[in-house]
């Protein structure tokens, strides 16, 4: 089960955490959100990371063009579409070689088949709590809605994950689950990640 760690955005926690060695970590480039990297966020700030975490940019509605170009800026192994991104936008960014995690706001009237559209111009799906705003909400969703996805595509799970309750996933309960992807539930009220909360929850993931 891979651990992806969202919304790192101080130079200096992005290498702590980093240290512990999650899968993934995801950066956010939408300036709505108080996880915003900002505008003076460098490329430099990721280059001692270990080689073995696979860089994530996060972006919300954003242009392909804008998108493929902050890529190769920031060299991201993948890149997050946490918006309304169309098929067609998908597709652009792929063309590109660049690998796609989507994101799907899910609540007790999601449609899962509404996904499959998705499915050949993307190499993930994200599956994330339906709020106003475009993640990092900290709330859930019913798990058991999961139930329904049958698609072949792997996928993440995101919305309100912790320590405290990642024990309640009925991983065998849903075969295409390959990673969970964890943001506000590990911060401190600065948004900054706390890294003994970090580490005691990659401990706990890996002894699984």
């Amino acid at each position: 089960m891979k651990i992806k760690i969202c919304g790192m955005k101080f130079p200096r926690n992005i290498l702590e955490v980093g240290a512990l060695q999650p899968d993934y970590m995801g950066f956010i480039f939408y300036p709505k959100s108080k996880r915003y990297v900002g505008a003076d966020f460098s490329p430099k700030s990721l280059e001692k990371l270990p080689k073995s975490i696979k860089k994530v940019g996060v972006f919300v509605n954003e242009t392909s063009e804008q998108i493929i170009a902050m890529q190769k800026q920031f060299s991201f192994d993948f890149v997050q579409l946490h918006g309304n991104e169309s098929v067609e936008t998908c597709a652009t960014i792929k063309q590109n070689s660049i690998p796609i995690i989507k994101v799907f706001s899910v609540d007790n009237d999601f449609n899962f088949n509404e996904v499959a559209a998705f499915e050949s111009v993307c190499n993930y799906f994200l599956f994330d709590t339906k709020t106003a705003q475009y993640g990092g909400s900290g709330k859930t969703f019913d798990w058991e809605l999961l139930e329904n996805y049958t698609l072949s595509k792997p996928f993440f799970l995101s919305g309100g994950l912790s320590i405290n309750n990642i024990g309640k996933i009925k991983f065998n309960s849903y075969p295409m689950l390959i990673g969970l992807d964890f943001n506000s539930q590990l911060e401190d009220s600065n948004n900054k990640k706390v890294t003994k909360k970090v580490s005691e929850l990659i401990e706990k993931m890996r002894r699984r």
